[in-house]
């Protein structure tokens, strides 16, 4: 018998421009990021989080030789009702790829694209 895991334990959202793309998210979320220290030249920003908790932490990164953009992983963000962020992606530069949806008793999804073209998801239950 397998023992239970959180298959994701961090993430990483690749960026071009640090500044714009941590302002776009602690916009989105109403939430303070913080400077990570790297043993790299990486400029990463963590957003808030606890790893002693279930679920990921992640991190925005700024690293030489990786764009931001494109890709065949999409990350989730938990949030109270998806519409509430959702609303505050166009003025803060992004872009709502599909509006708030139902995906039944799962919930509700938001797909959006933030300001250096990474689309992510939000996720509620309401």
């Amino acid at each position: 018998m397998n023992k239970p895991f959180n298959a994701v334990v961090w993430f990483e959202i690749y960026v071009q421009d640090m500044t714009r793309a941590v302002q776009f998210y602690q916009n989105l979320f109403n939430i303070k990021m913080e400077a990570l220290d790297s043993p790299t030249d990486d400029d990463m920003w963590s957003f808030p989080g606890n790893m002693e908790n279930t679920g990921a932490n992640g991190a925005l990164v700024k690293m030489k030789g990786v764009d931001s953009g494109g890709g065949g992983t999409l990350v989730y963000f938990s949030c109270d009702d998806c519409a509430v962020e959702e609303s505050r992606v166009e003025t803060n530069g992004g872009q709502v790829i599909k509006s708030k949806f139902s995906i039944g008793e799962f919930g509700y999804i938001s797909l959006i694209s933030d300001t250096e073209g990474n689309m992510v998801g939000l996720h509620s239950m309401h």
